[in-house]
């Protein structure tokens, strides 16, 4: 998607806001938040799209409660069209293997030879559970694990809704490089439909793995928390293991932000894809072969949608008149 050329307005109008506008985002903040873990307690995490949708809309509207109504029906017109791509994204990879087996086995000899060395011939899923998975007990680290899933659902989302709010010309072009590698991701499914770890183990191509993602929540009396991400687990479809967009999404904001954060921060920043890629093979939703293939996607996403933002800048400068370094990403 090209930039614009100009410096464009900001997506909430320039309002002043009353002196009391700070006390006024505490209480309609706090508001937010109690409904937030009502909400959380009773149905579930957000993890459907459009459930997340309007919990971080609401908070943009907490946030910025003094603005007008047309401010924050802005937010909806921008967002609305990107909730219904993800919506479809989510429905049509459930018909990525068309009644195929999935492949499976490549996945396991290709993680074999990948870290073999190191977990004496065993996949990382088995060799990780083997050594911290422990079916009678619930530890600290499953309850870690089980937030670093979780957060899956709601990073990207709550990145993009700040930089709606801060600068819009980075929120297009840091959906439109979400956007992509969603879309590559998904051609990829219908193209080669790959198995994660515990299917392979349901049907004997492994040793027994557990699949334990959401489990650490129950461990902290939260037993409603994970019924709308359990519950979509259950109809999921087993065939999106290839790439992993688990990782791929958390690899994905760091990038996009690291070139604003000084650089004694980036350790701390990329801690988080490595976290994630540690829950995915130790919970049996991914093989490490999925993480590099998704880290591939992210680096592919990134050089595709930055030329294709450059050809097009410059083809508007061309057309224009102006220089083509006119345009560009901040």
């Amino acid at each position: 998607m090209a930039e614009q050329t100009q410096s464009p307005t900001p997506a909430p109008d320039a309002t002043t806001e009353s002196p009391d506008g700070g006390r006024r985002r505490v209480i309609a903040m706090t508001i937010w938040g109690v409904a937030f873990v009502a909400g959380w307690l009773v149905i579930g995490l957000p993890t459907d799209p459009a459930y997340a949708f309007l919990w971080i809309w609401a908070g943009t509207i907490a946030w910025n409660s003094a603005r007008p109504w047309r401010s924050h029906l802005r937010f909806a017109r921008d967002w609305i069209p990107v909730v219904l791509l993800l919506a479809t994204y989510n429905l049509s990879r459930g018909f990525a293997d068309n009644g195929a087996t999935p492949h499976a086995m490549e996945l396991i000899v290709a993680d074999r030879f990948l870290t073999g060395w190191l977990t004496g011939g065993e996949v990382p899923t088995i060799w990780l559970q083997e050594r911290l998975y422990d079916p009678s007990e619930v530890r600290w680290w499953d309850v870690l694990v089980s937030w670093i899933y979780f957060s899956h659902f709601v990073a990207t989302f709550a990145a993009a809704a700040v930089l709606w709010m801060r600068n819009r010309r980075r929120w297009i072009a840091y959906m439109s490089r979400w956007g992509f590698l969603c879309a590559a991701g998904l051609v990829t499914y219908f193209a080669y439909p790959a198995a994660p770890p515990w299917w392979a183990a349901q049907n004997g191509l492994l040793t027994e793995v557990a699949r334990i993602s959401t489990r650490g929540w129950k461990e902290i009396g939260m037993h409603g928390a994970g019924n709308l991400l359990n519950a979509g687990q259950i109809a999921s479809n087993p065939v999106a293991a290839m790439p992993s967009l688990h990782t791929a999404f958390a690899l994905f904001v760091v990038l996009f932000f690291m070139r604003s954060v000084r650089k004694r921060w980036w350790p701390l920043m990329l801690a988080y894809p490595l976290a994630m890629t540690f829950t995915l093979m130790y919970s049996g939703e991914h093989y490490l072969i999925d993480v590099l293939v998704g880290w591939a996607y992210v680096g592919m996403t990134f050089l595709v949608v930055g030329l294709a933002e450059r050809w097009w800048a410059a083809r508007r400068a061309r057309r224009a008149g102006e220089p083509a370094g006119a345009a560009g990403v901040p």
